[in-house]
C-alpha cells in the first residue's frame, strides 16, 4: 500500500515538472525573436488543437508580419483559431478584418461568410437585445449581394430566415407588451408596425386584433375634441381586420368593439 502511495506521489511529481518545463519552453518561445520559430510552432498547436496556445502566438506573429509575404496566413489561422476555441465575437472580428485587410485573398468568400455566421451564433435569445442579430443579417445581407452564386447561399438564406422569424418574434412581444400594460396608442403603433414589416407573419390574425382592441381602448379614453376621429379609426381597423380573416377566432369580441364604437359614435351625433 505504502508503495503503491509513493509511486503515484512520484507520477505527480514527474508530470508537475515536465507540465512546468513545458509552460516554460512556451513562454521562451513566445518572447523570443524566432519568428520562423513561432509560426511552425503555432501551426503544429492549431492542427494538435492545442487552439489556446496557437492563439496567443498567432496574435504575436500578426504584430511581427505586418505588410509581409506571411501575413495573410497568420491573420486566417488565427481568425480559424479563434473560431475552433468558441471565442466567436472576438473570431467574427478577426475574419472581417481579414476580408478588408486581404480583399484578392481566395478566402475572402469564406471569412466574409465567416464574419457574418459568428455574429449568427452570438445572437440571443428573442427576448434579449437583437443587436448582433442585426448585425448578423446586415453581413450575410451584404455577402448574398457580393456572391449570389455562393456554395455558402443555402445555409446563408437558412440563418436569414431563422434571425427574422427571431426579430418577429421579438416585435410583436414588444408590440403586446404595451397592450399588457395599458400603454395602449404604443401598443397600436408598435401592432402597426409590425403588420407593415412582417406582412407574412403567423402571428398577423392576433396582432390585427390586438391592434383593434389598443384602438379601441385607447379611444374611448381620449379627450372629447379627439375621440371622434379616435373612435373612427377604430371602424377603419375593424374594416380591415374583418375583410382579412373572415373566420377570425376572434371575430365575435371583434365584431362587438364595433358595435360599442358605432354606439359612442352614434351619442356624438
Amino acid at each position: 500500500m505504502q508503495f503503491m502511495k509513493n509511486r503515484t506521489t512520484l507520477i505527480a511529481i514527474i508530470a508537475t515538472c515536465l507540465l512546468a518545463s513545458s509552460c516554460s519552453n512556451f513562454d521562451k518561445l513566445l518572447n523570443s525573436n524566432d519568428y520562423d520559430a513561432k509560426f511552425a510552432a503555432a501551426m503544429r498547436y492549431y492542427n494538435e488543437n492545442s487552439f489556446s496556445k496557437a492563439i496567443q502566438l498567432f496574435e504575436n506573429l500578426s504584430l511581427h508580419y505586418r505588410g509581409r509575404d506571411n501575413a495573410e496566413n497568420i491573420a486566417w489561422y488565427y481568425a480559424q483559431a479563434l473560431y475552433k476555441e468558441k471565442d466567436y465575437y472576438t473570431a467574427g472580428y478577426q475574419y472581417k478584418r481579414f476580408a478588408r485587410q486581404f480583399p484578392y485573398s481566395d478566402r475572402v468568400e469564406e471569412a466574409s461568410f465567416m464574419s457574418a455566421y459568428c455574429k449568427y451564433l452570438e445572437s440571443p435569445v428573442y427576448s434579449l437585445d437583437q443587436s448582433l442579430t442585426k448585425e448578423a443579417i446586415a453581413e450575410f445581407e451584404a455577402f448574398a449581394e457580393r456572391w449570389p452564386r455562393s456554395t455558402r447561399m443555402p445555409e446563408v438564406i437558412k440563418y436569414l430566415d431563422e434571425m427574422h422569424r427571431k426579430l418577429m418574434k421579438k416585435d410583436y412581444e414588444i408590440a403586446y407588451g404595451y397592450y399588457y400594460i395599458e400603454e395602449y396608442h404604443a401598443a397600436y403603433e408598435s401592432f402597426k408596425n409590425f403588420l407593415n414589416l412582417y406582412p407574412d407573419a403567423p402571428s398577423r390574425e392576433d396582432a390585427m386584433y390586438y391592434m383593434l382592441r389598443s384602438s379601441y381602448l385607447y379611444a374611448i379614453g381620449s379627450r372629447e375634441e379627439k375621440k371622434r376621429e379616435r373612435l373612427q379609426q377604430v371602424v377603419n381597423d375593424f374594416d380591415r381586420f374583418s375583410s382579412s380573416f373572415l373566420e377570425s377566432k376572434h371575430l365575435s369580441e371583434a365584431q362587438d368593439i364595433y358595435n360599442k364604437t358605432k354606439a359612442e359614435l352614434a351619442k356624438m351625433e
